[in-house]
């Protein structure tokens, strides 16, 4: 597009529903933190999690991966899994405020944090391998408050009304952050074979990724953390930020590094991982996506 092109028309619908979402937003951002991200947590329970259709995609999920729950189990996570994604949204629009808290606390831990010390001493490329999970946003505010090189790699989202806003929220709490498409893909590799730091997401079904296990049920997972791993000679490590019992705060888990190996094994073991940290904070991790489906 060239300078004097205008940018396409957003149409009606994302209009209305990006008004919408600034309108919850702005009432919402009027609260004090402490009261702001348990309300967005509330609405996102109660309300646009039912109309959205979270409720139903949660239950068939968690009927094939956790059968074994109890009723009372089962309705409590059809509340609590919205309920962390409302919080992570409201984290993420609160700026500074939630960057502030959480550089303060620096709540980084976990076996592979003395691997990423070295890491970043020696200039070495790393792979955080991140999923859905907790507030993903919490391990890069709290990488970039070590003053550690953490970038990501994202999906603009369907509607530009939203991205407008949603891009630079993202961008404040760290940087540098490239979209998904060759240009920044491309930048992205660059960022990595100069010793950056790169956090890709591998919990959603890939449609060209290999057949692995995930909670024991057959999903495509992607190989290209792994596969980029091998490649630059990078550090790979599962990373996640677990949100405590208050709701507020957070403790970073740097899991142990993996191994280079195969790909396809490296991945089973971050989805092993994963399984293993979801098992103990199930209202974390995000059940909404189809994980598990059939291969197009």
């Amino acid at each position: 597009m060239s300078d004097t092109d205008t940018p396409e028309p957003v149409p009606l619908r994302d209009r209305i529903a990006n008004g919408a979402f600034l309108a919850i937003m702005g009432l919402a951002r009027a609260l004090p933190y402490e009261r702001r991200i348990p309300a967005m947590g509330w609405f996102f329970a109660w309300v646009l999690g039912p109309l959205a259709g979270w409720r139903q995609r949660i239950r068939t999920n968690l009927a094939m991966a956790r059968p074994d729950l109890s009723p009372a189990e089962l309705r409590h996570l059809l509340r609590a899994v919205p309920e962390n994604a409302g919080r992570s949204l409201a984290e993420i629009y609160s700026g500074a405020e939630f960057v502030d808290r959480i550089h303060a606390a620096d709540p980084l831990t976990g076996p592979g944090l003395a691997a990423l010390e070295q890491a970043a001493q020696a200039g070495r490329p790393v792979i955080l391998a991140v999923a859905h999970f907790g507030n993903y946003d919490a391990m890069r505010a709290a990488l970039a408050g070590r003053g550690w090189p953490v970038g990501a790699l994202y999906r603009p989202m369907n509607n530009e009304a939203f991205n407008r806003h949603y891009i630079p929220a993202m961008r404040a709490i760290a940087e540098p952050m490239f979209p998904r498409g060759r240009a920044g893909l491309a930048a992205m590799l660059r960022f990595l074979k100069g010793g950056g730091w790169m956090a890709l997401g591998f919990d959603q079904f890939d449609d060209h990724g290999a057949e692995l296990r995930f909670f024991g049920l057959p999903t495509r997972t992607v190989l290209t953390p792994a596969e980029l791993a091998i490649r630059y000679d990078a550090l790979v490590v599962p990373v996640a930020g677990i949100r405590q019992p208050d709701g507020l705060s957070f403790r970073v888990e740097v899991g142990a590094p993996i191994p280079h190996s195969d790909p396809a094994a490296m991945m089973q073991a971050l989805n092993d991982d994963l399984e293993r940290l979801v098992r103990a904070h199930m209202a974390q991790w995000f059940w909404v996506h189809r994980r598990w489906k059939r291969r197009r």
